[in-house]
């Protein structure tokens, strides 16, 4: 298995490469050479699979000889081994044709856990292989931050740097960062947006010598190895209501457009799935594109569901590649048009070929209290903030009457967001097990300004990479 950079210039790599390169260095995502696929009588015999077995089977033809089989073996039973539910993503019934996966069981109670613990498990292995060690370093908006560190913590060749937004993540997703005490995690607030750290950690991927110093690595999903592991529980859901003879449909909180690409990609490799529905809040701007075919970036606004108050959704580069038929000159002129005005508009026919399966849906702050009140009162369920963006957006924007399954992805544990949940229902969720003291730990964070010199010098003093100096 290869990879291609999505604007054409960079080398194809094979896949333990492009695991520890994230961003390539024309600036492009990487994306398999060709897609792998299963036939139907392919997922047919993966409906005895445990989780566990379905990922090795699902992840495997994307590393080629890169890793073998044994290897995935290895990586996935650590990595799956400390989920708090046997199913590792269990499915909930919520209506007569609405699912919901709960996604949430992992060890930093989000999604970001599915993909993370394989990737750091992999890390470990590459790493080993080529006796060399990396310095992470990676953006957040709430879940992904905590969820690298915990998967990469303590890890002798690893380590990690994590820019959060101050100010914009809920106190649990910051104290996860802030109270890890593992000498090669380093969690660090940046005066601005998600999209400001964002646009930090390419700028440090678009240094080559920098890059090269420090043997920079990424754990965002501009890591093509997080949506290749996300998209196992796309396969897992669907086994469970009957593909590959029924087909079905996701709705996904989305913010980087990682998730709900992943759902995409497994579509890609023969999935049933018929409809993905993007959930937004009031930062709209994916929700705005699927109806208008215009990318229009706005000003960042706070939420109730602060890791999808984002406006520069860079997983949508490897679908915009696909979309123009993996025309890398067409999407290194529509990204640079985005990147000059802060806008562009894909070309009529294609927004409507996107339209035969995909749809979005906004959720304001109000109507997100209301909803979750109202799905405590009818089912007894408590939904975080983001997940219940993807129950309404799913039931609006979904199949509605037709009797095909719905299934939204519950992408964080209500605990993360307790303030805003007991503002809907009165009842505060408790932060379960391992993290019940987490609220009167002491926080070890620092501060940088936000200027991409300013982080070189603060990566350079941490990284632990021989050569690399403050």
């Amino acid at each position: 298995m290869r990879y291609v950079s999505t604007r054409g210039q960079a080398p194809v790599l094979s896949f333990d490469d492009v695991l520890l390169a994230g961003l390539a260095s024309d600036g492009g995502l990487y994306v398999p050479q060709t897609w792998p696929s299963f036939s139907e009588d392919d997922i047919r015999d993966m409906r005895a699979l445990t989780y566990q077995e379905l990922a090795v089977r699902v992840m495997g033809p994307f590393m080629g000889a890169a890793v073998t089989d044994d290897e995935l073996t290895e990586v996935v039973e650590q990595a799956y081994a400390g989920f708090s539910h046997p199913a590792v993503a269990p499915l909930v019934q919520i209506g007569a044709h609405d699912w919901v996966m709960e996604l949430f069981h992992g060890p930093t109670l989000a999604f970001k856990d599915y993909a993370l613990q394989v990737v750091g498990g992999l890390f470990d292995l590459i790493l080993t292989r080529r006796g060399s060690r990396i310095t992470v370093v990676g953006a957040t908006s709430g879940d992904t931050g905590s969820a690298a560190i915990e998967a990469c913590r303590d890890r002798e060749a690893v380590d990690v740097i994590i820019l959060l937004p101050k100010g914009r993540v809920s106190e649990v997703q910051r104290r996860q960062m802030t109270t890890v005490t593992s000498s090669n995690v380093h969690a660090i607030e940046v005066e601005g947006t998600f999209d400001d750290c964002q646009a930090l950690v390419k700028a440090l991927f678009n240094d080559p010598a920098f890059r090269s110093e420090v043997n920079l690595a990424a754990v965002n999903s501009i890591n093509w190895a997080r949506i290749m592991a996300q998209t196992v529980y796309y396969f897992w859901a669907a086994l469970q209501l009957g593909a590959p003879d029924r087909s079905l449909g996701f709705s996904v909180p989305t913010g980087n457009f990682g998730n709900v690409l992943a759902g995409y990609c497994a579509k890609r490799m023969g999935l049933p799935i018929d409809r993905l529905v993007v959930g937004s809040n009031s930062n709209d701007i994916l929700t705005r594109f699927l109806e208008t075919g215009t990318m229009q970036s706005r000003g960042v606004v706070q939420t109730h569901s602060p890791s999808m108050d984002i406006q520069v959704s860079s997983n949508f580069e490897r679908l915009l590649f696909e979309v123009v038929d993996r025309d890398s000159a067409e999407v290194e002129r529509l990204m640079a048009q985005f990147a000059l005005t802060g806008g562009y508009t894909l070309d009529s026919a294609l927004h409507q070929e996107l339209l035969g399966l995909f749809r979005g849906f906004r959720v304001d702050n109000d109507a997100t209290l209301r909803a979750i009140a109202e799905l405590y009162a009818a089912t007894g369920m408590i939904l975080d903030p983001h997940s219940v963006i993807g129950v309404i957006a799913g039931r609006e924007a979904g199949h509605r009457d037709t009797g095909t399954p719905m299934v939204a992805l519950a992408t964080a544990h209500p605990a993360k967001f307790a303030d805003v949940v007991e503002q809907a229902t009165g009842q505060r969720p408790a932060l379960p097990g391992a993290l019940s003291d987490l609220l009167t730990r002491p926080e070890r964070r620092a501060e940088v300004a936000n200027d991409p010199e300013a982080v070189k010098a603060l990566v350079r003093s941490l990284s632990r990479v021989p050569g690399a100096s403050a």
